[in-house]
């Protein structure tokens, strides 16, 4: 069993950054893909970005080159969401997942285990 624990939403002006953090507990996610996800109301969850455990990261074209998910080097189990230049349609609940039940498609919202979200609200 696996429990994450997203922080670090918030409310931001557009323009502005924010880093997510989710720590997870156990081995499991040391091992496996981690990624973040968001869903803004009304809409399905979306992937954001991905990392394996072994380094390799993908990102959705909406955040590609204004966002960044690293692990801790001394943690593996934390991962972190930098997110920089920040729009108002980045405004959702912000999801960290763990375990991909799909490796070859690691945005895909077909996780294991799901922690229960942050907002992040991006103000023009």
């Amino acid at each position: 069993q696996v429990q994450l624990v997203e922080s670090g939403g918030g409310s931001v002006q557009a323009g502005g950054s924010l880093i997510l953090s989710c720590a997870a507990s156990g081995n499991a996610a040391s091992r496996s893909f981690m990624a973040w996800f968001r869903q803004a109301p009304g809409q399905e969850r979306e992937g954001v970005a991905a990392i394996a455990w072994f380094g390799n990261t993908i990102y959705a074209d909406s955040v590609r080159g204004r966002s960044t998910i690293s692990r801790d080097n001394d943690n593996p189990n934390r991962v972190y969401l930098q997110m920089n230049n920040l729009k108002p349609e980045d405004s959702a609940v912000y999801y960290c997942a763990a375990v991909a039940r799909d490796g070859r498609n690691p945005l895909r919202p077909t996780y294991d285990y799901w922690g229960r979200g942050t907002q992040v609200t991006v103000s023009s």
